[in-house]
């Protein structure tokens, strides 16, 4: 208790001292590399992974947050599986981008429908970014290229040494009309 006591007593004199946390400039700076990527993307792609090939329609909806500090970044993507009369839901993902001042680097923070978590890396490219992951066997990347103001092409690659990789993903978004 008294602890908690102590812990409120020095948030409220840093309060009335007016003590401020310095401003995130290096971070919102950074952040803004990103600004292209606000709205909404919309399109089609494929995905072979130890099936046949499967296409997909999808949306990704990128929002800021936090005065820019981050993005939120929300896909949804349906397909008709083989033998399904309908188009379902074949993924859904949300992802959280943030630009880390202390470590120097892009946070990329991801949840799937499926209940798999993860903190990927995450870069900046001329026209782009790229991000990917570790897994046992290999790595797995995505590359995003941007194409003119409104076209995103992503493609999505796995390699067991990190030199020869394989294409397995690609979509193409266009910018929805605002």
């Amino acid at each position: 208790m008294r602890l908690l006591m102590l812990w409120g007593a020095l948030v409220l004199s840093s309060v009335s001292l007016g003590a401020q946390p310095p401003a995130p400039t290096e971070e919102l700076n950074r952040m803004k590399a990103l600004d292209y990527m606000v709205g909404e993307w919309k399109g089609t792609g494929w995905i072979e992974q130890g099936r046949p090939r499967e296409t997909f329609a999808g949306t990704e909806l990128i929002q800021k947050k936090l005065n820019g500090l981050a993005l939120l970044v929300e896909g949804k993507f349906t397909g008709r599986p083989p033998g399904q009369d309908h188009d379902v839901v074949v993924h859904e993902t949300l992802a959280v981008i943030s630009y880390d001042r202390r470590g120097s680097k892009y946070n990329f923070r991801t949840y799937l429908a499926n209940g798999m978590t993860g903190d990927h890396d995450f870069a900046v490219l001329e026209k782009g970014w790229q991000w990917g992951l570790q897994f046992p066997g290999g790595r797995m990347r995505y590359t995003m290229t941007l194409q003119g103001a409104d076209r995103w092409v992503e493609v999505g690659e796995l390699s067991q040494d990190g030199t020869t990789w394989r294409k397995f993903f690609e979509m193409t978004l266009q910018r929805a009309p605002k």
